[in-house]
């Protein structure tokens, strides 16, 4: 089975770019649930208060001063606002401000840390927002629980931000999808797949409910879990969905892998065959994989013209091993020219002989008997061959078949001495029967010389005899013929 190798590292690869992605939707979440101080969004928060739990009212004194410090954060002078609210703070301790202006100060304290990116100050100031939560609004609570699970979560404390997602869910009312994938993001981060997985296939499947967007990476990072877990029909399952809605090389590649990894190579070969239609092939591996499997499959023609396109493209590089298999492709396609062209190209840049071995196979096929000897000559050269005698074999042939007889006995000769060194029986008889044709033949020709020397010699004798009778005196009571005027006396 022609494999397609790929390592885990490639998967986590996956993994580590759903996370990056993750990260900033975390970040981008935390400035939504953080920020909203301007005195309309106030208002607005204290209506809901009245509406859910009764909680203590911010005074004016205090609302001016978060209004101040928001106007700062809004300009993004943080650390102006900071000095507004931590002096508040600083004047405060005690029983100064109720649980609510605590609450709403520590809030906007975590946020201008958050923007600055001070995560660990950012979670302490949240921290104290939840400390008295029936002081401030059940929104106030859910949405600081949800902060300070992403903030633990970009922290890397991810026991932490189990721990607030797990407060914030019992709390929530309906949630959308976010929750449930970020959920099972942390438990990807704690290493525990398993329950990672139902937290994204809920996800998924509430978004699918509601008709919101399914995010590529909530299944790129699901097919990470079952992969993981070597949970191979599911991995399947799932790349069929990512090839189908997301088409990517990655993908196809993988979803090819894991198919010849079952045994399936037909869907492995049809596969990459997709993504190959698709365009989505740009490596060299994947042409020479897919040739690969195409020959696996018997489809040499077809192997030989992507192997080809490739190299020509530029995709795959011009070494000796590319060429020798698109020459063994075109070969096994009969395109024996095609075939010569880029095993010649191969033999070029090889290290050892064995391309021309097989080139003087292909001249002696096209009854291109000087070029056979050439080839195997530098075959014989380059050395590195398998079998020596077949080599020394092939030459012989070729020089007979030129009409080179004292040169193709001498071949076979050669050829039946590394036989009986490798002791390969076989071919040292065949050496030897051509080396008695080539004997006999040899004295067929000479006889046949020799007969010819003869009736030549016999052919002159009689041209011989018959001019020496033709240049004798008459006979008695006979004429000899005389020109006429002679015999006219004239």
């Amino acid at each position: 089975m022609y494999s397609i190798t790929y390592t885990n590292d490639s998967w986590k690869d996956v993994a580590r770019k759903v996370l990056h992605l993750s990260l900033a939707a975390v970040l981008s979440l935390g400035v939504v649930v953080a920020t909203g101080y301007a005195p309309g969004a106030l208002a607005a928060e204290e209506e809901k208060k009245q509406k859910t739990r009764r909680v203590p009212t911010i005074s004016a004194p205090v609302f001016k001063k978060l209004e101040e410090a928001q106007e700062l954060i809004d300009a993004k002078s943080y650390p102006q606002a900071e000095q507004i609210i931590q002096k508040m703070l600083d004047a405060g301790k005690g029983t100064r401000y109720n649980g609510n202006e605590r609450a709403n100060l520590y809030n906007m304290l975590g946020y201008i840390n958050f923007a600055q990116e001070r995560y660990q100050p950012a979670i302490k100031a949240y921290e104290q927002v939840v400390v008295s939560p029936d002081d401030i609004s059940e929104g106030m609570e859910a949405g600081t629980l949800y902060t300070l699970a992403q903030l633990n979560f970009v922290s890397e404390r991810y026991r932490e931000a189990l721990k607030y997602m797990e407060q914030w869910l019992v709390k929530a009312n309906n949630p959308g999808p976010q929750p449930y994938i970020f959920l099972g993001q942390v438990y990807y981060q704690m290493q525990d797949f398993r329950s990672a997985v139902p937290q994204i296939e809920r996800g998924i499947n509430i978004a699918k409910e509601r008709g919101t967007e399914v995010k590529e990476q909530w299944y790129a990072l699901l097919n990470y879990l079952y992969y993981e877990q070597e949970n191979w029909p599911k991995v399947l399952e799932i790349l069929e969905v990512l090839v189908k809605n997301w088409p990517k090389r990655d993908y196809w590649y993988r979803l090819a892998g894991i198919y010849g990894q079952e045994g399936n190579e037909a869907k492995q070969l049809h596969s990459l065959e997709a993504a190959y239609r698709g365009g989505y092939l740009d490596r060299e591996k994947d042409f020479t994989t897919l040739a690969g499997l195409l020959m696996q499959a018997e489809i040499p023609y077809r192997a030989a013209v992507i192997l080809d396109k490739g190299i020509n493209d530029g995709l795959v590089e011009k070494t000796a091993r590319n060429w020798r298999s698109l020459g063994q492709a075109w070969q096994l396609s009969q395109e024996t020219d095609k075939a010569i062209a880029a095993l010649k190209a191969s033999g070029a840049l090889d290290d050892n002989g064995r391309v021309y071995e097989q080139l003087a196979s292909l001249y002696l096929e096209k009854e291109q008997f000087k070029s056979c000897v050439s080839a195997a000559d530098s075959a014989l050269k380059k050395g590195g061959l398998r079998k020596t005698q077949s080599t020394h074999v092939i030459r012989g042939m070729c020089l007979y078949n030129d009409d080179r007889l004292n040169s193709a006995r001498a071949s076979f000769v050669r050829a039946r001495t590394a036989s009986r060194e490798k002791t390969d029986k076989s071919t040292e008889r065949m050496s030897a029967q051509w080396i008695t044709f080539i004997d006999g033949e040899s004295n067929r020709r000479t006889q046949l010389a020799k007969a010819k020397e003869a009736w030549e010699a016999e052919m002159r004798g009689d041209t011989l005899e018959q001019e020496a009778t033709d240049g004798a005196p008459a006979a008695e009571g006979t004429e000899a013929a005389v020109p006429a005027a002679a015999a006219t006396g004239g």
